[in-house]
């Protein structure tokens, strides 16, 4: 299981250099070489954050992204939910159908209650924190 996924990776370290840039706007060109990354695959990612009003984008010469929020506002959480779906530990479903434990089920209040705690530490963690703790 990967509580993370690439497209949620990258995007994160996407964002990362973006608001870590020292101009206003941060090419296409300029983020491939700084993150390495294939030009078709760091477009569709630009593509999601754009839709999702996190970047702006500037087309023509000097044309690039930007952030669209402060980066002490963009959350992994938040990353998790447009790149993966809804967060989500554990389904409780057995052969297409609700588990017929699922008031009983002893594992099941455990994995809620790790899920809440996650979600809690995930939402706490910001672009701007993962900026901080680089060196």
């Amino acid at each position: 299981m990967k509580l993370l996924t690439r497209d949620t990776d990258y995007a994160v370290r996407t964002l990362g250099c973006i608001a870590a840039a020292k101009e206003n706007t941060v090419t296409v060109t300029d983020l491939i070489k700084k993150l390495n990354m294939p030009k078709s695959f760091l477009r569709k990612i630009l593509q999601m954050l754009s839709n999702k009003k996190l970047l702006k984008s500037f087309k023509g010469t000097g044309g690039g992204f930007s952030l669209a929020v402060k980066p002490e506002e963009i959350t992994i959480f938040s990353m998790i939910e447009i790149f993966q779906g809804p967060f989500q530990l554990m389904e409780h479903v057995f052969r297409g159908k609700a588990c017929p434990e699922i008031k009983t089920c002893s594992l099941k209040e455990k994995m809620d209650r790790i899920e809440e705690e996650l979600i809690i530490k995930l939402k706490s963690i910001t672009i701007m924190d993962l900026l901080k703790g680089q060196k």
